[in-house]
């Protein structure tokens, strides 16, 4: 199978490693990533990082070199997304809105929110109640994006933690469980070995894709998962887009 995308131009991010910012764009071929400085210590902390479609393409063919059946989702969904976000508050409090519903009630959810201007930590823990809800948040949703905003979290020390510990630290926040802090952690800080087995989605998919009997537990996907390693994050974006083409609904924001 080709590796998509060899040798095109494409706009690359670099969230806030070795002094670059999230506003920090620029041109560079696709296979010739020039690094920001400092970004080899960075790296070596905490693995490898997906930052382009190259890298998404680089995991994607190993993940064909390991297990055939990816192969499959492949040809289905063509070319994966690269699934970045900018990092922080908004990103977090984006996950909260997602928690236990739809796609498409999350986006109608963070459209309201961003439109009342209730997206930023400062508006969250400083609004009336009743406008929060009026966008659609939940009491219980209130609380946790209020416990985050107060919360007081270094998110420029999480870009060069190891997963494991900035999984850990979000947990620790009200209403952060581990299935928000793994997206958070893929998406928002690019680490290209995390997995989010907890994700309805992901279970599903992986019953489509392996003929599996039942849908995995999270327990079970967990440990499915693990010779997917190094690239997991692209596993769940493969069974991501698996998932939409056989249901014809996204699984995740």
């Amino acid at each position: 199978m080709a590796i998509w995308g060899s040798g095109e131009i494409t706009r690359a991010v670099f969230w806030g490693v070795g002094g670059a910012s999230g506003g920090d764009i620029f041109d560079q071929k696709k296979g010739g990533v020039a690094f920001a400085p400092g970004w080899d210590m960075v790296a070596g902390m905490v693995g490898r990082i997906i930052q382009t479609e190259a890298c998404v393409a680089e995991g994607a063919a190993h993940l064909l070199r390991i297990e055939p059946r990816f192969g499959v989702a492949l040809a289905a969904s063509g070319p994966l997304p690269l699934r970045r976000r900018a990092d922080g508050f908004e990103a977090l409090f984006s996950a909260i809105v997602s928690q236990q519903v739809s796609v498409a009630a999350a986006d109608a959810i963070w459209g309201r929110l961003a439109a009342a201007g209730l997206t930023e930590a400062g508006a969250v823990r400083d609004a009336d109640e009743d406008a929060l809800r009026g966008c659609g948040l939940s009491r219980q949703k209130i609380r946790y994006g209020r416990a985050l905003a107060a919360a007081g979290l270094d998110y420029a020390a999480l870009r060069a933690a190891p997963s494991e510990q900035v999984i850990a630290t979000l947990v620790a926040v009200p209403g952060i469980g581990r299935w928000t802090a793994e997206i958070y952690a893929m998406f928002s800080l690019g680490r290209a070995d995390v997995f989010a087995p907890g994700d309805l989605a992901l279970q599903e998919a992986a019953r489509m894709l392996f003929d599996l009997p039942a849908r995995p537990t999270e327990r079970d996907l967990r440990a499915m998962a693990e010779r997917w390693a190094p690239w997991r994050a692209v596993a769940a974006r493969a069974l991501w887009a698996y998932y939409r083409v056989a249901k014809e609904r996204e699984g995740i924001r």
